[in-house]
């Protein structure tokens, strides 16, 4: 894009190389970012609030009695903790008394988030709620509760993170965060070329937060953590 002289770029992408993004910014084209690079002179960006996210799932399992909590991610390539996992810890610290927690990360992928749910079960600590760091590795997560004779909810909430298509069609059907795909599309563009002065979000950045949506998937803990 850069070649073909382009008036400026949507970069919409889950990862990108570092160096990539340094050429960006030395072509001085203007760039709308999704989650990857930063704002700045030229380049603007908007981003999930994932933070916040998983702030909220774990705040709606405490409220539910849940005092057992295990996160399940997978292998970041921007360091050796992500975001949603450092969220989950800290949110666990506030409510600290009495509650035990675990993170595990794997591959990402169903396969993945099975395997890790797997070894989860087998290490002998034994969760009430399971958070997912997305909604591929929570169907996955469900498959190995049910193949272990678990009920979900009854024994073993799960969540998941994107709200895709299948958290729909799965069983259970997964309680999520949805991600406003449309309005980052929007933003992407309008970052680009505002629809007036007043409009203007170059050099901006946006922090978008996510929705918790309820399904099947959770519940109240065993009546044994409600005490």
């Amino acid at each position: 894009m850069i070649g073909r002289r382009v008036a400026g770029l949507a970069v919409i992408v889950s990862e990108m190389n570092p160096a990539m993004i340094s050429e960006l910014a030395a072509s001085k084209l203007r760039v709308a970012f999704y989650d990857v690079g930063a704002a700045g002179s030229t380049m603007s960006k908007n981003r999930v609030n994932y933070r916040r996210g998983i702030e909220r799932v774990v705040e709606y399992l405490h409220n539910l009695n849940h005092s057992r909590l295990a996160f399940i991610g997978h292998h970041a390539a921007s360091g050796p903790i992500s975001e949603p996992e450092r969220a989950f810890v800290e949110t666990v610290f506030k409510y600290s008394t009495g509650t035990e927690w675990r993170t595990v990360v794997s591959q990402d992928g169903l396969e993945g988030g099975q395997q890790t749910a797997r070894e989860l079960l087998a290490s002998g600590f034994h969760p009430t709620a399971i958070v997912c760091v997305n909604d591929v590795m929570a169907i996955g997560v469900l498959r190995e509760v049910r193949e272990q004779g678990l009920g979900v909810p009854d024994d073993i909430s799960v969540t998941g993170f994107d709200n895709t298509k299948p958290s729909e069609f799965s069983y259970r059907q997964l309680t999520t965060l949805h991600i406003p795909r449309d309005r980052i599309g929007r933003l992407a563009f309008e970052m680009r070329v505002p629809q007036s002065s007043q409009d203007n979000l170059f050099g901006r950045e946006i922090a978008i937060e996510p929705e918790l949506v309820l399904r099947d998937s959770t519940g109240r803990a065993p009546c044994t953590e409600a005490v």
